[in-house]
């Protein structure tokens, strides 16, 4: 039986990264057009309310682009259309023209998550959602603070939400409502048919139609992958569904088995293509310079993966008790060239106008140098005008932290 041909790690490395757009300088225009391109080019840039030193979604622009702003997404949502926040493996913004190939998702959602929160919600959500639905057809957008005014108040998880709190989530994940807009960061709803262009809400694909959507629009963006990586990417299409797709594109030639090498020698098999490794080969090499990224970088959002190609073990630690952290509540990494090459905590001080440093830690087997160090600093730099700070402090003790 012929062996499946192999792709060295160093070439999978580069070709990945060139499809997460970290292999060319992040320079160029950042605003409309060119920010949904981009966007689309990643698939989606998945949102979190964690604010050290920018939001999630901003960092992951922002090492991409170095023009970007955080003040360039929102008129694609909330003006131009062109982007819709909904949920792939967690919440993000998608591109609108994508919209079509979510009412699956939004039916699956309306039968998993009514089933779920029924049961985590002991006094009901499902008899708030015609009164919502009711409020905010008569008097236009609303957030949750807006609804269930006679209702107990939290701000805690899920769990806690307020009936019509619950019922706004669920008519949003299952497609009737839309988030037109965020204030703050605040999510302000509305009728889906009042945000989404008719074209996109009228357009309704067939299940088999979405399931080979979402396989290939997942492998594009992946390079190479397995059925299951190729299933968790936007969190759509199950992994028996993805196994099956993968089947059939190995059959009828529209794939190829690869090996991919991981930095310890392992080979995974994997599927991709046919021209992989004339793709690979072409793949721009990735600029010198230091780039800090989110911890949810799309890059790093399997973590797995990012562990087998990069030999970068990473996990957040928020939800750690601190005497239990490793490195720190939200440590951000280090991507220079084409190698993860460490990790930083940092938190913006706004009142003072400063970046301030507490550590690095570089991975293991990498040296600190005077150059890689003038990189970072750089790198900081750019950090800091981004985030509207003045300057960057480093700690007045030893900056490189022990590798662990």
């Amino acid at each position: 039986m012929t062996q499946p041909p192999v792709l060295k790690n160093r070439a999978a490395r580069r070709l990945f990264l060139d499809r997460h757009a970290l292999a060319e300088a992040p320079t160029g225009s950042a605003k409309g057009a060119d920010l949904a391109a981009l966007i689309k080019r990643l698939g989606f840039v998945q949102i979190d309310s964690i604010n050290t030193v920018a939001r999630a979604h901003h960092m992951i622009l922002h090492a991409r682009r170095q023009s970007y702003r955080p003040a360039d997404l929102a008129p694609l949502l909330d003006r131009d259309r062109t982007i819709f926040e909904h949920w792939t493996h967690d919440a993000a913004v998608i591109p609108t023209e994508f919209y079509p190939y979510w009412h699956l998702r939004c039916a699956r959602d309306a039968a998993a998550l009514g089933k779920q929160w029924r049961k985590g919600r002991p006094d009901g959500f499902e008899h708030k959602t015609q009164p919502v639905l009711d409020h905010i057809r008569t008097h236009g957008p609303a957030s949750s603070s807006e609804v269930g005014k006679d209702e107990g108040r939290s701000s805690g998880g899920w769990w806690e939400w307020h009936p019509s709190k619950t019922a706004l989530e669920y008519l949003w994940r299952s497609g009737a409502l839309a988030v037109t807009r965020r204030e703050g960061f605040r999510k302000i709803y509305d009728l889906a048919e009042n945000v989404i262009p008719e074209r996109h809400l009228a357009h309704r694909p067939t299940e088999a139609e979405t399931i080979n959507w979402a396989c290939n629009a997942a492998l594009d963006r992946l390079g190479f992958a397995t059925a299951g990586e190729i299933a968790a990417f936007w969190a759509k299409a199950t992994a028996a569904e993805a196994k099956a797709w993968v089947a059939r594109g190995l059959a009828s030639g529209a794939l190829q088995e690869i090996d991919i090498e991981g930095t310890d020698g392992s080979l995974r098999r994997s599927v991709a293509r046919p021209g992989i490794a004339d793709a690979a080969q072409n793949a721009p090499k990735p600029p010198a310079r230091m780039r800090v990224l989110s911890p949810f970088d799309p890059a790093l959002r399997d973590r797995a993966r990012a562990e087998r190609l990069f030999g970068f073990h990473y996990r957040i630690e928020v939800f750690t008790p601190a005497p239990k952290r490793i490195y720190g509540y939200y440590v951000f990494p280090l991507l220079e060239g084409d190698r993860l090459v460490g990790r930083i905590d940092m938190k913006a001080d706004r009142s003072a106008g400063v970046l301030n440093v507490a550590a690095v830690w570089p991975e293991r087997g990498v040296r600190w140098t005077d150059a890689r160090h003038a990189r970072l600093e750089a790198e900081l730099a750019r950090i800091a005008r981004f985030a509207k700070l003045e300057d960057v402090r480093f700690p007045a003790g030893p900056l490189i932290a022990e590798t662990l």
